[in-house]
């Protein structure tokens, strides 16, 4: 198992990261630069030819007044003409009463040489008017901007000054004008002299008006140019994000169909650790349903060992990579598995991904190549050492016999020959051993009942045990049958290959406990042996399971290397715990169905 750390070069540079589930509504600084150098101008000449049109309406209705004040102006002079105490007096009251109107700031009549002969202000009776006289003079209204002594605009309208129509009056012959008046306005007995009338508006409330309009204006422009940049900004944002959902229905599509048909099984559990993807490839290896397990805790769906897994990773960049053992449907299975963290563009935990791969077929191919490599080198072996030590073997034998049998009255000699004849048996047993780990293992499995075999097998040892002064304690087995799939005849050799070791190691007495326990989850059969011996060492227990390790004086190192063999046979696990001091308890882990 490891937790890798990936290279630098594993992930990509941020430059190369896929866009931001965010990147559909950014829209490029040119688009809005494109939009202002189109719109601005538009604007501004739209702007400033109403600004234009405004003024345009405002000095015609200015113009208008004017001249509505000039034609009343007249034809109140006609009418006050009718009496025959009219005078300039009753004109100069009627100027000063006229422009007492609201806006209006004068009004007075000229001469010609622009001598004023009227005003609302008496005092400048008799002035020059300072402006000076229009270039010309006749019927026709005219008006132009002037301004005051002040700095104030005037808005003046004038024109030729004619209170009276030729033939209007006709005056008594001894009557003789009494003013500047009558002249002008009996043409019959004196030509009138060209007057010019002026009406002077006051501008400022026009001018209030009209700044306001613009500020009215420039504010509503701006407002439409900021309608019209989101208008653009938001048909821009439209239409990516149509391209980003287009883009994604596309990843999505393949996206799902990357995953379900990838060769290996998916799994995604979320940051709360609950399941979220399962792919039909992790259904098929687990042998369970996405439909039922989808949404719960990834503790109560998966197998322990994946959870496990994932819960080794530490770093946000940490891969953690580990060959499983799972139990699935009564068979274990070996997964190359590899977990990580899942995370978003913006680096936001989304949860954890596992990958599965079914490498149960390779493991097995790589058990069998190993084997047949390893059984053909001690194959041969064993054939060289049947050929070369059991004949002479065999002939050490007889002659110990004879001189045994020779020196019956000699005590030592019978010694020496039974010496002799021992470990000549005991030469025989280890190649015996040796040429049974390097043949072939023929299973012949048939449906037996694990708790008869188990009893049977310490039915077998009893006496043993009894003499060693060891106490069989039965507690742990199981009340049901418990039937599987298993050569009997092995796994009693492995049962009381077992029992040996544990009487061995209790060398004055003990406790040789035997447990068998069905886990129907997970279709297993756990058979335990634990004794109150001596223990193993930490550093031999990785090694008991190898062939030629042995702890014993005596011992050959095959015995529990031809265990392990049965109970890979099998499909099954063999573990050992041991404490020293206290005692070793090893488990016998097998499918019911077998491999």
């Amino acid at each position: 198992m490891g937790v890798v750390k990936p290279s630098p070069g594993y992930h990509m540079d941020e430059s190369d990261k896929r866009p931001s589930r965010k990147a559909w509504i950014r829209t490029s600084p040119w688009v809005i630069m494109g939009s202002l150098i189109v719109m601005v101008p538009i604007f501004i000449f739209t702007t400033m030819e109403s600004i234009r049109t405004q003024r345009k309406n405002m000095e015609l209705m200015l113009s208008e007044k004017g001249a509505a004040l000039i034609r009343s102006f007249e034809a109140g002079t006609r009418t006050g003409m009718m009496g025959r105490d009219w005078s300039g007096a009753r004109v100069q009251r009627l100027i000063m009463e006229t422009a007492d109107l609201p806006d209006i700031l004068y009004i007075l009549i000229t001469d010609s040489q622009g001598k004023i002969v009227a005003h609302n202000q008496p005092l400048n009776i008799g002035r020059t008017y300072g402006p000076g006289l229009p270039g010309r003079i006749d019927r026709t209204l005219r008006w132009r901007i002037v301004a005051t002594p002040g700095g104030n605009k005037v808005f003046e309208v004038y024109r030729r000054f004619t209170p009276s129509r030729s033939g209007m009056f006709m005056l008594h012959p001894d009557r003789q004008p009494r003013d500047w008046f009558w002249p002008h306005m009996i043409p019959e007995l004196n030509r009138p002299p060209v007057q010019v009338i002026y009406v002077g508006l006051d501008m400022d409330p026009v001018e209030k008006i009209i700044t306001e309009s613009i500020k009215q204006k420039i504010i509503l422009a701006a407002a439409l140019l900021m309608y019209g940049l989101l208008g653009v900004v938001s048909i821009v944002i439209a239409h990516n994000y149509r391209s980003a959902k287009a883009s994604l229905s596309r990843i999505r599509a393949f996206s799902d169909t990357l995953v379900e048909n990838m060769p290996i099984g998916l799994i995604v559990i979320g940051e709360k650790g609950s399941l979220i993807t399962l792919n039909e490839v992790s259904e098929r290896l687990l042998k369970i349903s996405a439909a039922e397990v989808m949404g719960r805790s990834s503790q109560e769906a998966l197998p322990e060992q994946i959870t496990a897994l994932i819960s080794e990773i530490r770093q946000p960049r940490d891969i953690a990579v580990r060959d499983l053992r799972i139990p699935v449907d009564g068979k274990t299975m070996a997964f190359e598995a590899s977990a990580g963290l899942l995370r978003d563009d913006e680096d936001h935990l989304l949860g954890h991904i596992v990958l599965l791969r079914d490498i149960t077929e390779i493991e097995h191919l790589k058990r069998e190549v190993e084997r047949k490599d390893r059984l053909a080198s001690i194959g041969s072996l064993a054939a060289g050492v049947a050929h070369e030590i059991r004949n002479p073997l065999s002939s050490i034998k007889g002659f110990a016999t004879y001189f045994k049998e020779r020196y019956r009255e000699v005590p030592e000699d019978q010694r020496i020959a039974d010496i002799m004849v021992g470990e000549v048996e005991r030469l025989n047993r280890v190649i015996g051993q040796l040429l049974e780990f390097a043949r072939p293992m023929d299973l012949r499995k048939e449906s037996v009942s694990l708790l008869d075999v188990v009893n049977r097998s310490l039915e077998t040892i009893g006496k043993q045990a009894l003499q060693r002064n060891i106490v069989i304690d039965r507690s742990g087995l199981a009340e049901g049958p418990c039937r599987a799939e298993v050569d009997q005849d092995k796994i009693s050799q492995v049962l009381l290959n077992l029992y040996l070791n544990a009487m061995e190691a209790m060398e004055g007495g003990g406790t040789l406990a035997v447990s068998l326990r069905c886990d129907e989850r997970t279709s297993r059969f756990i058979i335990g042996v634990g004794d109150t011996g001596h223990g193993i060492a930490g550093d031999d227990l990785a090694h008991i399971f190898d062939p030629y390790f042995t702890t014993k004086q005596a011992g050959t190192g095959l015995g529990l290397a031809i265990v392990h063999k049965i109970m890979e046979a099998h499909g099954g696990e063999i573990k050992a715990e041991s404490t020293p001091g206290q005692g070793t308890t090893v488990s016998l882990i097998m499918p019911a169905g077998g491999e």
